[in-house]
């Protein structure tokens, strides 16, 4: 089969790789339909993080189900089904506490020695506990709907987290800082699944504020740094109640801590892949909660899912370019130099 690898920072290619199939009972192996590009496959392609050569790329996939193991029972051949980007068992006590990215028997798609998303297949260990089927399969949705889906697998549900730890809900004000697929996503989840009443977008790009405001963003402010927090504390006047942090940098978390008003809540989803220091003397002083997490996708997927088939959430827009697999090192470059969004492979 052929799939997305990692050669070197700046060079992603499509390579034959061995067949996905089966190797333990509790697997299944999932011919992948649609799956994108992450943020976060960016920090090896611009060389933050090291990656081995040759390893396989991407975390966010849905497809069809083509072979599932003996004890698997909650899927068959033939199912369409979203992935979370990590697989679990939905049994050990983390999974029963409603994290799943903590899972005792889990792991990563694109880790060293699974297969990544960016491929034509994918073998999913613990599918039980991983896989949600969408009801009426394949031939109930329109390709169209096949977006919204694909971004229920890490955006969308990282997104709505981040409004979750920040305690956003109905009749809220919440600050989003980062206009990235997460951080649009934030938006949609803070006002489309959580009722907030005012969304406030930090955002200085004229795209992505756009599919901001479609999602329910209600003010938008383009400052950063000093000028940012002064700009939320003249908007909502001595600060910000709720603060998603979806970006990950010591810059934002500097944001985030100085807006949130005394007694706010900020909630992190963006992983510091710069590795931040946090004053803690702000928090202290502030009474700030602060709440940060990676996302445990498969505890939203099955609501999330019911209501992109209601048609009440459409986080598609977050997708502004699609390219066929073969092409998976123009969609690198084409988010490496902020041309698109986030990007769909087909097929």
């Amino acid at each position: 089969m052929r799939a997305a690898v990692h050669q070197a920072a700046g060079v992603v290619t499509v390579e034959d790789v061995p067949d996905a199939a089966l190797v333990e009972p509790t697997d299944a192996v999932v011919r992948v339909l649609r799956s994108c590009i992450c943020g976060s496959d960016l920090w090896s392609y611009r060389g933050i993080t090291q990656r081995a050569t040759g390893s396989r790329c991407g975390h966010e996939f849905l497809g069809e189900v083509t072979d599932v193991g003996s004890a698997v029972s909650t899927v068959r051949p033939g199912d369409l089904v979203v992935s979370p980007f990590t697989w679990s068992d939905n049994t050990c006590p983390a999974c029963l506490d409603g994290v799943h990215t903590r899972c005792d028997a889990g792991g990563g798609f694109g880790a060293p020695g699974s297969d990544g998303g960016q491929g034509e297949a994918v073998r999913v260990p613990q599918a039980d506990g991983t896989l949600v089927a969408v009801p009426g399969g394949r031939a109930g949705i329109d390709d169209v709907q096949l977006p919204a889906l694909l971004a229920l697998s890490d955006v969308m549900a990282t997104g709505l987290h981040g409004a979750v730890l920040a305690g956003v809900g109905e009749g809220s004000t919440v600050v989003v800082i980062g206009d990235g697929a997460v951080g649009l996503c934030a938006v949609l989840g803070a006002r489309a699944v959580l009722g907030a009443e005012r969304v406030v977008l930090m955002s200085r790009h004229a795209d992505r504020a756009a599919v901001g405001r479609s999602f329910g963003a209600t003010d938008v402010i383009a400052e950063r740094g000093e000028e940012g927090i002064a700009a939320v504390r003249e908007l909502t006047g001595r600060g910000a109640p709720h603060v998603v942090e979806a970006v990950g940098t010591p810059q934002s978390w500097e944001m985030a801590l100085g807006m949130a008003r005394v007694g706010g809540r900020i909630g992190a989803v963006g992983v510091p892949h710069t590795s931040p220091e946090i004053a803690l003397f702000p928090i202290v002083r502030q009474h700030l909660t602060v709440s940060a997490g990676i996302a445990p996708v498969r505890r939203y997927l099955p609501d999330l899912v019911d209501r992109v088939l209601a048609g009440t959430l459409d986080p598609g827009p977050v997708f502004d370019l699609t390219l066929p697999l073969e092409r998976v090192a123009e969609g690198y470059a084409a988010m490496d130099e902020r041309r698109s969004i986030k990007t769909v492979l087909a097929g």
